[in-house]
Formats: structure tokens, sequence, C-alpha cells
């Protein structure tokens, strides 16, 4: 039986809260609190593109402006600095950054729902890229810390690459960003890795654990 459609016009603070579970603090704009069932690894969107072309699974991404976020375990803020260093990436000026307990982002709108302007009149909102899916618990998805195994070791859940892999890649991707500087990372150059947004009430619909797609509002 498929899952029962989300009212479209339902707010976009509860369709998190009653969709997904998620904390959230009410805007304009909604932010999604972190630290409580996620964190989020946040780099320069050139390099996050990059990142995505490496891992065709990760926990849910969203764009945010310049910017693009992973969402990792929570937890993961506190691990990132000492990964850093044991990747010998300390002290690189990498322009990567985690956010963790008592921080928030930027909710984007669910697959599906247009993305409405800036209030200063730019479409440099949140978006998502790989959506959360409604009725599946996002901590299965997320890289996470499983140890000193090395960047080739195992994923955190399935084909998902732990936390040690992704923040090996990301570093790698942030120091090439910052050395080969590129054009602003738009919707077209992320078109080899989109496809179609599903609708709130079709989203899980092809299981958890199917390939993750990517959207683009």
């Amino acid at each position: 039986m498929p899952p029962p459609r989300t009212p479209p016009g339902l707010p976009l603070a509860q369709w998190y809260e009653r969709e997904l579970g998620w904390a959230v603090v009410a805007g304009p704009p909604v932010r999604l609190l972190t630290g409580l069932r996620f964190d989020v690894l946040d780099l320069p969107a050139p390099a996050g593109a990059a990142l995505l072309g490496r891992f065709a699974r990760t926990g849910p991404v969203a764009l945010t402006g310049r910017r693009m976020r992973f969402l990792v375990a929570a937890g993961s803020a506190e691990e990132l600095p000492g990964l850093l260093d044991w990747l010998e990436w300390g002290g690189v000026g990498l322009d990567l950054s985690a956010i963790g307990a008592d921080g928030r982002i930027t909710a984007p709108p669910p697959p599906g729902r247009s993305v409405p302007p800036a209030r200063d009149g730019s479409r440099e909102t949140a978006v998502w890229l790989r959506p959360p899916e409604p009725g599946c618990e996002v901590e299965a998805t997320l890289p996470a810390f499983t140890g000193f195994a090395g960047p080739e070791g195992g994923g955190g859940g399935g084909d998902t690459p732990d936390l040690v892999r992704l923040v090996d890649a990301a570093a790698t991707e942030c120091h090439r960003a910052r050395l080969f500087p590129t054009r602003p990372v738009t919707g077209s150059a992320l078109a080899p890795y989109r496809a179609e947004a599903k609708s709130p009430g079709d989203a899980g619909t092809s299981g958890c654990a199917g390939t993750q797609p990517f959207a683009f509002s």
C-alpha cells in the first residue's frame, strides 16, 4: 500500500515534524536543528558537486546558495577536527566545516514543491539534491564514524561511505577547488546527477535502501 499523500498545503515546519520527525525552528525561514538526528558537513558547492560524483549514495544533501551540506551522523561535528588531523589535512585551509549540537540550517522545501525566491529577489535558497524520504529513518542512511580503518574502510550503511572516507574525499575536493577555482555551481552544473523530483507523497515508494536519486527544484 503506498504511503498516504502529504497535503500539498502543509506548512513547511509541520512537514518536517510530521513526515520526518525532525526538530525545527519556525521561520521565516524555517530552520532544521542539528546535533539531534544528524550533523552537517558544510563545504563549497564546487567541491560538493565533485563529491556527489564520487559517491552514488550518501545521506541527504542540500544546496544552499554557494554551499553544499551533507547530512552525517549526529556527533560527527565533534569528530571532524581529529579526523582531519589523522588524515593529515590538519592546518590546511580547506573551507570545510561541520555543524553539530545547537546548530541550525535553512530547511529546503520538500521535493515537488517550488523554491520561493529569497527576500532579496535572488534564488540562492536551500534545495534538496538528495532528499530525505518520509517513512525512512534518516540515521540508517548517514555516514558515521566506524573507527580509524582508513579512507578505504567499509561504509556506515550499505553502500553509504563511512565518515572517514567521506571526510577524506571532501578534504581532497575542497583542496582542489581552492587550487583550481571554478564558476559557481548552478542547476545546469548538477545536470549529470539530476533526476525527476518526487512529490512528498511519492517519496519512499522506491524503498529506504534503494538507489538514491537526485532532485532539483
